[in-house]
């Protein structure tokens, strides 16, 4: 039973390690050549992640399968760092999108529509922000999701369904009326539409509350991934600290209580150790 919690630690961080390697090589993919803003808005989370990933099964797997204290302290260390920072994100997620977003209905139509004031600050600013707002720009037009909706008749707006995105940066809002002689008085997003297929309508506040939309729905899943991976990760911590026990039993020297087991294959440091002693033995 003492060595169940090694096995499965060391399991585990070996299938963990070989998966960061396919991480790693997307990214590493994805710096090669040419790259869009978009594809290095991904790449680097996607290097980070991979890299941390394999360092830390690294650090386990040696520390489980090979016995070393150290490695399996630094594993605690960086699974414990992961928990908070995981809890911290579920609570972040939860006040940020909790009480915004949703969209408005539009009558007469299947679709809804999405204003940026419905949603918080914090999500605000960061579609405001011109420099951020280009590479999410680019995001938009490379996924072509304008370009499903270009052929659509007036009768199929009334009749179909659009996503946010659709809805805030395919088309103008509902509410513009461009037969009046004067269009004073109407939303500012009436004056940001243009036919154009690159301009449309993605410098329109609607397309920017469309995206926060999507974020929102998004978060809203990712939310209920990161319980699943909090709650695999307080399993794990707890099988790599009765791992980390073990580890401290098989030591030459045991700190933490007194080890009356001989061993009949001693630590791979066990001989050095052993040498070194006798030494400044016959020194002193």
């Amino acid at each position: 039973m003492s060595r169940f919690s090694n096995t499965v630690i060391g399991l585990l961080n070996l299938l963990t390690l070989l998966a960061s390697i396919p991480v790693l090589g997307a990214g590493l993919w994805m710096a090669r050549g040419t790259s869009t803003a978009c594809q290095e808005f991904l790449r680097t989370p996607l290097l980070f992640i991979g890299f941390i990933v394999l360092l830390v099964s690294l650090a386990g797997f040696i520390g489980a399968c090979f016995r070393i204290v150290m490695a399996m302290w630094i594993y605690l260390v960086v699974v414990f760092i992961l928990m908070v920072t995981f809890l911290s994100f579920i609570i972040f997620g939860i006040t940020v999108t909790s009480k915004s977003g949703g969209g408005f209905e539009v009558p007469g139509r299947v679709y809804k529509e999405y204003r940026l004031d419905h949603y918080s600050p914090w999500m605000r600013n960061r579609v405001m922000n011109p420099r951020d707002w280009e590479t999410i720009r680019s995001c938009i037009l490379s996924s072509k999701s304008c370009s499903k909706v270009t052929s659509w008749t007036p009768l199929d707006y009334l009749q179909r369904d659009l996503s946010p995105i659709q809805s805030g940066c395919c088309k103008p809002p509902s509410s513009c009326n461009y037969a009046m002689a004067t269009t004073s008085g109407q939303d500012q997003d009436c004056f940001r539409w243009n036919n154009a297929q690159p301009l449309l309508c993605y410098e329109c506040d609607s397309c920017k509350a469309g995206l926060l939309e999507e974020v929102k729905r998004s978060w809203n899943k990712i939310v209920v991934l990161n319980i699943v991976v909090l709650l695999f990760l307080i399993a794990l911590f707890s099988a790599a600290w009765c791992a980390y026990q073990n580890v401290q039993r098989t030591e030459t020297d045991h700190p933490y209580g007194e080890n009356r087991i001989t061993k009949a294959r001693p630590r791979w440091d066990y001989y050095w150790w052993r040498w070194w002693n006798e030494r400044k033995e016959q020194i002193y």
